[in-house]
């Protein structure tokens, strides 16, 4: 019989999981199409592959196991799965038509929305995935400014002008290289620093865990403007979630453009880029970003339900409300055992449990903790991405699970004995950082 939320008696059957890996082996890279989601992200040998069907905050893997959901495919899903009012707006599209000869309706309307609920939205333009907005707004910000180095912090997709900056930079030429620079979140030096008169936008996320300190952001602003380079921020997490606009209603800061895209249609796959006239309006022939799926409808449909819903739901305090008591009663949990080596960060609507090395290795006890909370029917990389399904039966059962793990790993680090308790390979270190940025600094040039 296949698992259920509850404390199961015996770890997941995740065989069909298993040879659906092994087909795919020498046939896709690596195996996935997300690092996120591949299978070195969770504990190898106990957590299931493949996902057939959600409902809400609950899915089902290809063997039948059900379990809720924080991952939330990696942050879209953001109202739930087969959330009914965006699936309705969907198949109703689905009747007319995904895509056109020409322009579709849903174009303006959803633009309309989106420069209605989020701060400096002067103009719009839709994409597929949040690589090609961020990288079409440095190409605006270039065209703007003139200039052609970029300072970054975050992650900001595949594309060559950022992951140049990072250890998977093969087959990018070294011109390209040579244009991108980091610097630290929270350290406005760093960013002095390296500004000079030749950057043209400073791009980041702007929080992803830790929280602007000393008016950060406001303060990046400031030295944006002084420099005469754009600002430019990607809220793929922070957009719909943190507020209704993002972090720029959130934080009182507006950037010259930001960029939009996990939250925004509850699954369906559309990236946007917004921001002040003067620069977008460059897009209209100057700079040349256009896609043929830019306007595919069901897309469309999907994030004009799911912005409505969002509105009139209340829906982002929903989320912090939530995902207070999973980081407030973790928290609550892990002091109480006298467990200093671990915390959950964050904001309330997404958060993350951490555990430091004075423990032993924190892959390794992540590892082992994911692997109980399988057991227990959880589907839990370390984050709490909270969706507007996630109910208050979900987080007390969460809870619940947390006040059984969490001894559990006590006892384990306490003995030494992490590893050895392990039912499979540990995960991999993660690719996306959530802090120390600065991994290739410049200094300005005199």
């Amino acid at each position: 019989m296949a698992n259920r939320v509850e404390e199961n008696r015996s770890f997941p059957d995740i065989s069909k999981s298993n040879a659906l890996f092994e087909r795919s082996k020498g046939l896709i890279p690596s195996g996935t199409q997300t690092l996120a989601k591949g299978p070195g992200q969770y504990i190898n040998g106990v957590a299931p592959k493949y996902l057939s069907r959600g409902k809400g905050s609950h899915v089902w893997d290809v063997d039948g196991n059900e379990y809720i959901d924080f991952n939330m495919a990696i942050g879209p899903v953001s109202l739930g799965y087969c959330y009914p009012a965006v699936d309705q707006a969907v198949m109703e599209q689905l009747k007319d038509g995904i895509t056109f000869s020409m322009m579709h309706p849903l174009e303006v309307e959803t633009a309309e929305l989106i420069r209605d609920v989020v701060p400096n939205a002067e103009m719009v333009r839709y994409s597929k995935t949040g690589a090609d907005v961020t990288s079409a707004a440095v190409r605006l910000a270039r065209a703007f400014t003139g200039r052609k180095k970029v300072l970054c912090c975050g992650y900001h997709g595949w594309h060559d002008w950022y992951i140049g900056v990072t250890d998977r930079n093969r087959g990018i030429p070294a011109e390209i290289l040579d244009l991108s620079f980091t610097f630290n979140y929270n350290d406005i030096q760093s960013v002095v620093d390296s500004i000079d008169d030749q950057t043209a936008c400073v791009i980041l996320e702007p929080v992803v865990f830790e929280a602007p300190r000393e008016n950060f952001l406001h303060r990046l602003r400031e030295v944006c403007n002084e420099n005469g380079s754009l600002l430019i921020f990607d809220e793929m997490w922070t957009g719909f979630r943190l507020a209704l606009g993002g972090a720029q209603e959130y934080f009182g800061v507006h950037a010259d453009m930001a960029t939009f895209s996990k939250a925004i249609a509850n699954g369906m796959p559309l990236s946007v880029l917004t921001g002040r006239r003067e620069v977008m309006e460059l897009a209209d022939r100057e700079v040349f970003f256009y896609t043929t799926f830019g306007g595919e409808a069901l897309s469309l449909a999907a994030a004009k339900a799911t912005i409505n819903e969002m509105r009139d739901r209340r829906v982002p305090e929903y989320l912090a409300r939530q995902g207070s008591k999973l980081r407030e009663g973790y928290n609550r949990m892990a002091k109480e055992l006298s467990m200093g080596y671990t915390g959950c960060t964050g904001f309330d609507c997404r958060s993350l449990v951490t555990f430091s090395v004075e423990a032993g290795n924190p892959l390794e006890i992540k590892s082992f903790m994911q692997q109980e909370l399988f057991k227990r029917g959880i589907l839990w990389s370390g984050f709490h991405n909270i969706s507007f399904s996630h109910t208050d039966k979900d987080v007390d059962y969460t809870l619940s699970a947390y006040a059984e793990v969490l001894p559990a790993v006590r006892e384990a680090v306490s003995t030494g004995s992490v590893r050895e308790r392990l039912h499979g390979k540990p995960v991999e270190p993660v690719f996306r950082r959530t802090g120390n940025f600065n991994l290739k600094p410049k200094k300005k040039t005199v």
